[in-house]
């Protein structure tokens, strides 16, 4: 660290220690002028990241919280101009977000290297503590009302999107419940619609006043920082804005600490919330126990501990109790709040509606008969020594996992950090649970859990309030309308457009450009060395002393491995497989096969072997395992198992992959038992507009032959439903077929394998080790090509512009909208970095589509993403009042662009360069993914190592002749009818308006259902399926045979590139 200057600085260390489970370094400093504090996370890294966070009280559901989150990015006293500050970010590599809980708020600041953050930095402090707060900016940018007399604004077209969902209903009613008036937890910081719809910037500015004082403020730095420039940066902030705070040394109640706490609950409470909906079949249970004080880190880790142990997987008892054996639920899930008194919540999913009371009781039946009774004792205790081998591989593998407990020290902790040290110094505390008797575990869970007062809430699907909703919402804005009249409403025209002008005000182009775009020297890559065994010799074949290593290790010639070595405490497997020789009829059932993988018997020397012996061995062995589709890498027509695990049990793990790939036992109560799940989570997945989206837009624009199209809910819905009557009625049909599917998957021809490990150190022969599994598999001497999501498009797919579908959704407020065309189609195509380059400006933050957009309060936000290895281009409208309007929006924007109406704004450009780099950076800022990285661009994308940095030699090359030639030939399509497909789920009050308008601008749009695009791949129902009626006997076999749509292909958005993340909150 570079010396400190000479210069009094006020701000003086108090606390400095490092982890000993992990490379970091905590160092903590306070403002003995202002009391505000600093916490800085030493870590090696390309990114530095920063979370500014205010402790926020409010005891009202106005929204002020929320609302000033958003009014924060509109300005600053010293830079009073709109979009400044993520002008400066994308010039300085860096993306700014933020987010507000219940009882905080926080700002982020995530930088590829120091020298962007540290230019930044005091820029976005003097907009967090002295915003302009302007009346027009409240106007835009929470509610107004449009020309039209429709609602608006960026903060009101969020909330219209969850507040009437199913999980914002319960949520509220239960915080209701679980605190009296009074007590800050109890309200809706978001927003309620009926407030923002009356609230004024004067109530926001008063919030500010009182709750954004440096003396309540932590910033926490993760990443290679300079800790001297930063105590300088602060020291000179802080000297600047003392004319402008409420005095330092006036009286300031600390929220959540001081003042009145909740009492205990003094009964159990239990209530039904309805939500809109018009499949009644399935509905959900959200359950709240206080727990122990959030400062209580032994509680706290006991508590863990004890979830984990209760529901972590299909071994815990309540999952295996109410989800594998009794099939009442899809799910169990639990979640910790961290408060002066933690609250426990446990959501069960998918619970058939008529039994939602029951089979709360029998929940807590299952506690109370669990605590009862002796515990596992042995896998208890694993269950301590799990957590604390995740703990320490969750803070090798990612830097926002320091972010929480820091934020949560400054909320409630002792100011002296004495929790901070506890929380992070070590993890004793789990070799002290190690050490409790069977009996402190039990009273410890009879505490807390199973003879605690709660609070139930028995979340019911309801059509008639779905109905109601739409009815009162269409009275309502009717009402509006007739109020102001025609002239009323040209009048709000005019008042939105004098706001707009007074926000978008232009900013000399001297403020930005006296902040020069920073060097990349302290942008520092994780270096990986990459190394090669069987028929990954066939590629380039590198010269290493890891490769010298492998060469060493001769394993068998005809296993591909790859392998990257970094200096990590932990192996990092993953065995990729292609499915195209899945066949057609058999792909439907990828999803029992995933979901069924880790949780099925096992054929182990002779003997089936209970599949919960098989999930309490592996947590024994492993830090995680799971299967999942290909879409994190990329591409999801794979498949990928996952392992990560200690060295030592490396080979290990190899014999787990092969027990579990060739011996699993297809048993048909475990197949029944998944094919219930997974159709009992249809209705939920069918409720998000969103996931809509993607569902429909996978099931125009795939071929039936996609592993991924297969796997959508639009497929389960139909096809699952008859798989689970043919479990009843056929047993032997769905075991050949699921025996089929695996013997397609499972020869060597199909498999990639990647370890990521510190090859040096492993204490086993990397390549050799897997010489026993080769043996056991189909051996084939060849290597089939890599799956193509390209090959597997329909006819739409592959020739874009003659589909138009509108899905109305009875279940949102809102719109959303996916419009797609032909884009470049491989990774080396010359059209590519131009087009990176066009798309960047338009989406970057605060940039044309912004400000023309979001800032219109038209769309929480929009944006483009390339799915290059398909050769299509989206974009996409988000949450939208009216995704026509803000679709056409952008359309008018880019062809002003490409008509030379709009010109190129050269600090933008720069800007839109630097955030491509910030691109490439995010995709890497641990070891661990920079060797994921050099795996996909080798072998699933066919790049090379130096692709990235080929990229961008490239990018900084494209002048603005060749962007208005992309943005014309290739982006404009996208808007255009004839060239583009697009998509939109909306609000069913939405429907007639949206038919209309893209009538009229050429489109052909067709309204249609979610089950008009259900697909059952030509499984017929078999005679008397249909019409056979439910016995008692049979209801839990029937009851879930309900239709309804797919969550959108999982990671379709993360297989294509862009766009960057959506500003979050709430």
């Amino acid at each position: 660290m570079p010396a400190a200057s000479a210069k009094k600085n006020h701000f003086k260390k108090i606390q400095s220690f490092k982890a000993d489970y992990t490379l970091a370094e905590f160092t903590q400093y306070e403002s003995e002028r202002t009391g505000m504090r600093v916490a800085v996370c030493d870590r090696k890294g390309p990114k530095v990241q920063g979370y500014f966070a205010l402790a926020t009280e409010i005891h009202d559901d106005s929204g002020a919280p929320h609302t000033l989150e958003h009014l924060c990015f509109m300005g600053s006293r010293s830079y009073p101009y709109k979009g400044v500050l993520d002008r400066l970010a994308t010039r300085s590599y860096s993306n700014t977000n933020a987010w507000t809980a219940t009882d905080h708020t926080a700002y982020t600041l995530d930088s590829a290297g120091w020298e962007g953050f540290a230019q930044i930095l005091p820029v976005y402090l003097d907009h967090v503590i002295l915003p302009t707060l302007t009346d027009e900016g409240c106007y835009t940018e929470v509610h107004h009302i449009d020309g039209e007399g429709q609602d608006a604004g960026v903060v009101y077209s969020e909330m219209q999107g969850v507040q009437n969902n199913q999980g914002e209903l319960m949520d509220l009613q239960a915080r209701r419940l679980l605190y009296p008036e009074g007590v800050g937890f109890r309200y809706e910081t978001g927003g309620m619609m009926e407030q923002l719809r009356v609230l004024t910037a004067q109530r926001i500015r008063d919030f500010h006043r009182e709750m954004y004082q440096p003396k309540n403020l932590r910033l926490v730095l993760i990443g290679e920082v300079d800790h001297a420039q930063l105590l300088d940066i602060l020291e000179d902030f802080e000297e600047s804005i003392l004319d402008a705070i409420p005095p330092p040394d006036a009286p300031f109640r600390r929220p959540w600490v001081e003042p009145k706490q909740p009492q205990a609950l003094k009964k159990t409470i239990i209530d039904t919330v309805e939500f809109p909906e018009d499949d009644e079949s399935m509905g959900e249970l959200m359950i709240a126990f206080f727990g122990p004080p959030g400062t209580d880190m032994m509680s706290g880790a006991a508590m863990d501990v004890l979830l984990s142990y209760l529901s972590d997987s299909t071994a815990s008892v309540l999952v295996n109790t109410l989800v594998e054996k009794e099939a009442v639920a899809s799910g169990v899930y639990n979640q910790v709040d961290n408060r002066p008194d933690t609250v426990i919540w446990f959501i069960l999913s998918s619970v058939a509606t008529e039994k939602l009371e029951a089979v709360e009781q029998r929940f807590f039946e299952v506690l109370q008969e669990t605590s009862a009774k002796p515990l596992d004792m042995p896998y208890l205790k694993d269950c301590v020594r799990r957590y604390k081998r995740r703990v320490m591989f969750h803070t090798e593998s990612s830097n926002e996992v320091f972010a929480d407990p820091i934020i949560e020290d400054h909320l409630f902790g002792n100011r002296d950090g004495s929790d901070l040290y506890t929380s992070l110094a070590n993890l004793n505390l789990y070799d002290e649970l190690e050490k409790w008797t069977d009996e402190q575990w039990r009273i410890f869970m009879g505490r807390w859990l199973s003879h605690a007062h709660h609070v139930s809430i028995l979340g019911k699907p309801s059509a008639e309030l779905s109905k109601q909703l739409k009815a009162d919402e269409k009275a309502r804005v009717k009402a509006q309308q007739e109020k102001f009249g025609e002239d009323g409403l040209k009048d709000l025209a005019k008042k939105l457009e004098h706001a707009k002008a007074e926000n978008d005000k232009p900013m000399p182009k001297e403020v930005l450009e006296q902040f020069e775009i920073p060097g990349t020297d302290s942008i520092h890559f994780f270096e990986t060395i990459t190394a090669r065994s069987g028929y990954d010799r066939s590629l380039d074949m590198p010269r290493n002393k890891i490769q010298d290593i492998i060469n060493k290790d001769a394993g068998s010639p005809n296993f591909f491995i790859h392998f990257e070595h970094i200096p990590t405490n932990f192996v990092h497997f993953s065995l990729v497989l292609n499915t195209q020789s899945v066949p057609l009829e058999m792909k439907p059932l990828l999803p029992v096969f995933l979901s069924n993988f880790f949780n099925t018997p096992v054929m182990r020397d002779g003997e089936t072997v209970a599949f919960e012996k098989i999930v309490t061995e592996l947590e024994q062995d492993t830090v995680s395992f799971q299967i999942e589709t290909g879409a994190n890498i990329g591409n999801s027509e794979l498949l990928r198992i996952k392992f990560v695990v200690e060295p030592e049990k490396y080979q290990t793990m190899i014999k787990w992959l092969e027990l579990m790939l060739l011996h699993g036992h297809f048993d048909l109560e475990r197949l029944r038992t998944t094919v219930k799940k997974l159709l009992a989570d249809v209705p939920d997945e069918k409720r998000s507009g969103n996931d809509m989206l993607y569902a429909v837009d996978n099931m125009i624009h795939y071929d039936p032959k996609s592993s991924g199209r297969a796997q959508n809910t639009l497929v389960k819905a139909l096809y699952l439903k008859r798989v689970l009557y043919r479990l009843k009625k056929m047993p032997d049909w769905v075991l050949d077929h699921m025996h089929h599917l695996r013997k397609n998957l499972i020869t060597s021809s199909n498999m990639r394998a990647l370890v990521v490990a510190n090859i040096e150190n492993l204490p086993y022969g990397p390549a050799s080790s897997f010489d026993p599994f080769v043996a056991a598999i189909q051996d084939v001497p060849h290597l089939n090509p890599i799956d193509s999501r390209a090959d597997v498009l329909s006819i739409a797919g592959r020739n874009p512009g003659q589909l138009n579908f509108i899905v109305p959704m009875p279940t949102i407020d809102s719109s959303f909208l996916l419009a797609t065309t032909k884009g470049p189609n491989s990774y080396t195509h010359p059209d590519l970095p131009a087009l990176m380059v066009a798309t960047a400006y338009l989406d970057t933050v605060e940039g044309p589509l912004w400000t023309s957009v979001r800032g219109t309060g038209l769309a929480y936000g929009t944006g483009f993403s390339r799915g290059t290895d398909t050769g299509l281009l989206r974009f996409r409208v988000y949450r939208s009042p009216d995704a026509w309007k803000a679709y056409a929006t952008a359309r008018g924007v880019v062809e002003d662009f490409i008509s030379g109406k709009r010109a190129f704004e050269k600090p933008v450009l720069e800007g839109a360069i630097s955030s491509i780099v910030v691109e490439f950076v995010d995709e890497q800022p641990t070891m661990s993914s920079a060797a994921a990285v050099s795996f996909v661009n080798s072998v699933i994308k066919g790049v090379g190592k130096g692709y990235s940095e080929e990229m961008l030699r490239k990018v900084r090359e494209v002048g603005e002749a060749e962007i208005k030639r992309v943005l014309e030939e290739v982006v404009l399509p996208v808007f255009l009818p004839g060239k583009a497909d697009v998509v939109v789920t909306a609000a069913s009050i939405m429907e007639e308006g949206l038919e209309k308008n893209f009538k009229e601008a050429g489109f052909r749009p067709q309204v249609k259902p979610l089950s008009f695009f259900q697909d059952d791949y030509g499984l017929e129902p078999l005679k008397g399926e249909l019409e056979e009626p439910e016995s008692e006997e049979d209801e839990d076999e029937d009851e879930d045979d309900s239709e309804g749509g797919e969550e959108g292909e999982e990671g379709e958005e993360t297989e294509e590139e862009g766009p960057g993340e959506l500003r979050e909150s709430t």
